[in-house]
């Protein structure tokens, strides 16, 4: 009987590795990156579950230098965009180059073909630009000259934005957006936490925090470890609770537009990948209110009598989830 009191709930899918995967990446970035663990644990879940990020906080908060370090973490490629008003589809995607020796056109792939790609300030390209990534992001592939090419597993985008400096950008269509699987809103440190910034950077005495960063996981544990994920059992009840509360956006007095099925999905597979990364087999509601907010913050719209008043989609998403019943 006493065997008993040791259920061991990983028997079923093997996720330690995982759980000491995900780990071992935390403290790689912690070494440079302090107070971020939130950030951290989203970016993770998100490549764990195939998605994309969108980045939004202010300049100097460690946006852009996360993002390079998550990728060092990671036995892949990584490629930084850096998105400006004259930016071309092209630019990103590659073009067609005339072959004198063969007398056929080659394609040039551009810098969108890699794993791990940072798209600094999205924003800042025209529609246009931004459209070229629909299809990329979607389905991991370019069409080009009426032939199409696959991007190598991994592939994640992570885009940064800044919410404050609206002059000279153009606004994400919500389209786009949807195609996100977090939007991740960046806040500034603590006092502690900015102490112990400058602390580690004194202590760091010139080195960069390139240097400082193991590579953790291979392309191919990675694809191992989201097999795992797909076989992380939610009951009926948690399937139910979070089509609920995603349904209860799209009529909420307080919100112009409401979450879509993708919306649905998002919160599923993000819960999936929170369970496993702490040594779950099964989903709990509490994995699915963790993800809820950064699946939501972008893809909710308030009204624009509430937006007025400074009421924030957080706190509308915050309410929805205390209204609906959580299943026992």
């Amino acid at each position: 009987m006493e065997a008993n009191n040791d259920i061991n709930f990983d028997n079923r899918i093997p996720l330690e590795d995982l759980k000491n995967a995900v780990t071992g990446i935390k403290q790689e970035l912690a070494k440079v990156i302090i107070g971020q663990d939130r950030f951290v644990e989203l970016l993770i879940v998100s490549l764990l579950v195939d998605g994309h990020v969108l980045i939004e906080g202010v300049p100097g908060i460690a946006k852009t230098v996360t993002a390079k370090l998550f990728a060092k973490t990671l036995k892949t490629d990584f490629s930084r965009i850096q998105f400006t008003p004259d930016l071309m589809p092209s630019d990103i995607l590659g073009t067609s180059i005339f072959n004198v020796k063969s007398s056929e056109f080659e394609f040039k792939k551009g810098p969108i073909f890699s794993n791990i790609i940072l798209i600094d300030e999205i924003n800042r390209a025209p529609a246009k630009t931004q459209a070229a990534l629909f299809e990329i992001m979607e389905e991991t592939q370019v069409t080009m000259d009426g032939k199409t090419y696959k991007m190598e597993a991994p592939f994640m985008v992570l885009a940064t934005q800044n919410p404050i400096e609206q002059e000279g950008t153009y606004a994400l269509p919500e389209a786009q957006l949807d195609r996100f699987l977090f939007k991740i809103k960046v806040e500034y440190p603590t006092l502690e936490e900015e102490i112990k910034i400058i602390t580690t950077h004194h202590e760091r005495k010139g080195a960069k925090p390139q240097t400082l960063i193991n590579d953790i996981l291979s392309p191919t544990k990675l694809k191992e470890y989201k097999k795992n994920i797909q076989d992380v059992i939610v009951e009926a009840k948690i399937l139910r609770y979070i089509a609920e509360i995603i349904s209860k956006t799209r009529n909420h007095p307080h919100l112009y537009l409401g979450g879509s099925p993708r919306a649905s999905l998002a919160t599923l597979n993000a819960a999936k990948a929170f369970a496993a990364i702490n040594g779950r087999d099964f989903v709990t509601p509490e994995d699915v209110k963790k993800a809820l907010e950064p699946v939501l913050n972008h893809r909710v719209i308030l009204t624009p009598e509430r937006e007025m008043e400074g009421m924030t989609t957080e706190s509308v998403v915050h309410m929805i989830i205390e209204s609906v019943e959580i299943p026992r």
